[in-house]
């Protein structure tokens, strides 16, 4: 248990930073499976309006720093990659 002043608060942040963070990954992991959703159904338009969603949900988190800008970069690139072989067929 915290006994200064200082980590006492510093706890309560921590707390309140790691509900934001769980919330904000949360809605990044659901943008990115309902893109893979609308890809797995072959659904162009969803899949594209998925895809804006989960590409900026990503560049958020990253931003942010909830993850890191390299995993961010990585699933946005294999996400788009998805959805252009999507149209190509």
């Amino acid at each position: 248990m915290a006994n200064l002043r200082s980590s006492k608060i510093r706890v309560g942040r921590n707390k309140r930073r790691e509900e934001v963070n769980k919330k904000r990954l949360s809605s990044v992991r659901t943008a990115v499976k309902q893109t893979r959703a609308a890809i797995a159904a072959g659904d162009k338009e969803g899949a594209q309006k998925a895809f804006k969603k989960a590409e900026g949900s990503l560049a958020r988190a990253a931003g942010k720093r909830t993850i890191k800008k390299r995993t961010a970069a990585r699933q946005t690139s294999r996400l788009a990659a998805a959805v252009k072989a999507l149209f190509k067929k």
